[in-house]
């Protein structure tokens, strides 16, 4: 079993930054499959990056490509996503998730994910 809590979230001006930290116990990210997905108000839960288990590839989503960086840092067994140049359509429920029982690639889609943490709330104003 995987917790998974994440970090960081918070209120900030459009063209900030803010830096999200998701933190798991009973197993490392550095075996897993690991995503970031955000829920605005009223809509979907939407992909917004992810990175393989060997941290070898990532993939962001257009709508933060440029803008956002996923990291990780194994020995704290930590995940980080920065957050540049922030948009009033950011503003959403961000969270972290984790997929054990697939092994390759990049996931984006919120079905394959094993681990949700609670999420936690950006808010970008204008």
């Amino acid at each position: 079993q995987v917790q998974i809590v994440e970090s960081g979230g918070g209120l900030v001006q459009a063209g900030g930054s803010l830096r999200l930290s998701c933190a798991a116990s009973g197993r490392t990210f550095s075996g897993l499959i690991v995503g970031w997905f955000r829920q605005p108000p009223g809509k979907e839960r939407e992909f917004v990056v992810g990175i393989s288990r060997n941290g070898g590839s990532t993939y962001y989503s257009d709508s933060v490509k440029g803008r956002f960086t996923f990291s990780r840092d194994n020995a704290k067994n930590m995940v980080y996503l920065e957050m540049n140049s922030l948009k009033p359509e950011d503003t959403a429920v961000y969270y972290c998730a984790a997929s054990a029982r697939l092994r390759v690639g990049v996931r984006i889609n919120a079905p394959e994910y094993d681990y949700w943490g609670q999420g936690t709330q950006v808010t970008v104003f204008s």
